[in-house]
C-alpha cells in the first residue's frame, strides 16, 4: 500500500511522522511518500526523508494515497475530493466534530482518529493523547516561569530570603503529573486536585500534596477520562479550589471532559482575590478552558493575573513532540498493515474498531456512536 504523510497547516509546528517513523514503515514493505517540506517546522530536511527511501511529492499525490497520514486532518474541499474507502488517519476530536463525522461518513473515508484509541494497557503505546500531554505539561510550567514575576525556587542570599512559588495543578492526568514534576524540579511548592481518586497517589508520588473533595463520580466505565460531575460536588469543588488558589502564585489548568465544553475551576471571583502577579497557564482553552476570561491561543490580563490559553503546546517543542507522536502511529498503523505491506482493517481487533471513527458509510466506534448519535443507538 502507499501512505501519504501531508505537512501540517500553517501554526502547526509537528509533523506525524519523522524520517526515523517513515524508516520503521518502509521496513513493513509500506511505500511512503511525503509531501514537500512536511517536516521542516520539525527540523527534518526533504533530503532527510529521501535518504531513508521515501519519495517527495506535491499534496495532490499525497491526498491520493492509500493510507493518508497527518496530525490535523485535511480541509473539507481536499475531503471532498478524496476517494471513496481512502484511509485517513489524524486526530479530528470526532466527540466535538459531529459536521467532521457526518462528511466523512457520506464521502466513504474509512477514518481513524487517534485521540480516539482507547486508554488501555494493550494501547499505551499509541496514545498520542498521553504523547502531546506530557509535551503541554512540562511547557505549560516553563511557560509560567517565563510569565512570573518571581523565582519558582527558594533562595538564601545576602540580600535575603527568596520564598518558592506556589504552584496548583488542576487535573492530575498526564499533563498534570508532567506539570507537577516539572514544576517541582523548578523548586515550587505543588498543590493538585482530581476528581478521580486513583490520582491521589500518583500526586502524592512527586512530592505534591493531593486536595481531595469528597463526594467525587469516579465511574470506572469512563475508560480513564473524567466524568461530569453533580451540582452539588461541583460547589463544594469550587469552594476548596477558591481558597487554595487564591494563595497560589502559579495555576496550570488540564480538567478536560471528552465531547463536553470543559469545566470552569477558576471563577472571575476566584481571580479577583489571587495574588497580583500570579499566571495561569490554561491547557483546555480550546474547549473553552477551566478559567473564566481564557481565550483560545491569547494571553490576557485580569485583575493583574496573566491567564494564558493555549490547548496546544506540544508544536512548540515540534522535535520531540514529532518524535513521540510518530511511534505512537507507526505502533497504530501496525494493526493495519498485512503481508507484504497490503492494507489489512482487522475490525476484531479492539483498538482498530473503537479507533476507528467511519467506515463503509457506518460509524464505527461504539464511543463516538453512543455520544453523537444517542437516539440512533437507543
Amino acid at each position: 500500500m502507499t501512505l501519504g504523510l501531508l505537512k501540517e497547516p500553517d501554526g502547526e509546528n509537528r509533523v506525524a511522522l519523522l524520517p526515523e517513523s517513515v524508516k520503521a514503515l518502509i521496513a513493513l514493505k509500506v511505500q511512503v511518500q511525503v509531501e514537500t517540506q512536511a517536516g521542516n517546522n520539525a527540523f527534518a530536511s526533504d533530503a532527510d526523508y529521501e535518504a531513508i527511501g521515501a519519495d517527495i511529492a506535491d499534496r495532490s499525490k499525497i491526498l491520493s494515497a492509500d493510507v493518508v497520514v497527518g496530525i490535523n486532518p485535511p480541509a473539507d474541499a481536499e475531503l471532498e475530493a478524496m476517494k471513496a474507502e481512502q484511509v485517513l488517519i489524524a486526530v479530528f476530536q470526532p466527540l466535538s466534530n459531529k459536521a467532521m463525522v457526518e462528511k466523512l461518513m457520506s464521502l466513504n473515508i474509512t477514518s481513524f482518529s487517534l485521540d480516539n484509541i482507547p486508554r488501555t494497557t494493550r494501547a499505551q503505546a499509541m496514545d498520542v493523547l498521553s504523547s502531546m500531554a506530557t509535551a503541554a505539561g512540562y511547557k505549560a510550567v516553563l511557560l509560567a516561569a517565563g510569565n512570573a514575576p518571581r523565582f519558582f525556587p527558594m533562595f538564601m542570599t545576602a540580600a535575603g530570603s527568596i520564598v518558592p512559588s506556589k504552584a496548583l495543578v488542576l487535573g492530575a492526568g498526564v499533563a498534570g503529573l508532567q506539570a507537577i514534576a516539572t514544576a517541582r524540579r523548578l523548586g515550587a511548592v505543588v498543590e493538585a486536585f482530581d476528581v478521580r481518586a486513583a490520582a491521589e497517589e500518583e500526586v502524592k508520588s512527586l512530592g505534591a500534596k493531593f486536595i481531595k473533595v469528597e463526594g467525587a463520580k469516579d465511574e470506572a466505565t469512563a475508560g480513564g477520562y473524567a466524568v461530569e460531575q453533580s451540582e452539588e460536588y461541583k460547589a463544594r469543588q469550587r469552594a476548596l479550589v477558591q481558597e487554595h488558589a487564591s494563595r497560589a502564585n502559579i495555576i496550570i489548568t488540564t480538567a478536560q471532559i471528552p465531547g463536553r465544553k470543559a469545566p470552569i475551576l477558576i471563577t472571575d471571583e476566584t481571580i479577583q482575590k489571587m495574588q497580583p502577579g500570579s499566571v495561569i497557564v490554561d491547557l483546555a482553552a480550546s474547549t473553552g478552558g477551566n478559567c473564566e476570561g481564557t481565550e483560545d491561543n491569547k494571553t490576557v490580563q485580569k485583575h493583574g493575573v496573566t491567564i494564558i490559553g493555549n490547548s496546544n503546546l506540544a508544536s512548540t517543542l515540534p522535535m520531540d513532540a514529532s518524535k513521540m507522536f510518530g511511534k505512537n502511529v507507526v505502533n497504530f498503523t501496525r494493526l493495519i498493515i498485512g503481508d507484504e505491506g497490503a492494507l489489512h482493517l482487522n475490525f476484531e481487533d479492539d483498538i482498530v474498531a473503537n479507533t476507528c471513527v467511519t467506515h463503509a458509510k457506518e460509524v464505527m466506534s461504539e464511543r463516538v456512536k453512543n455520544i453523537l448519535f444517542p437516539t440512533e443507538t437507543a
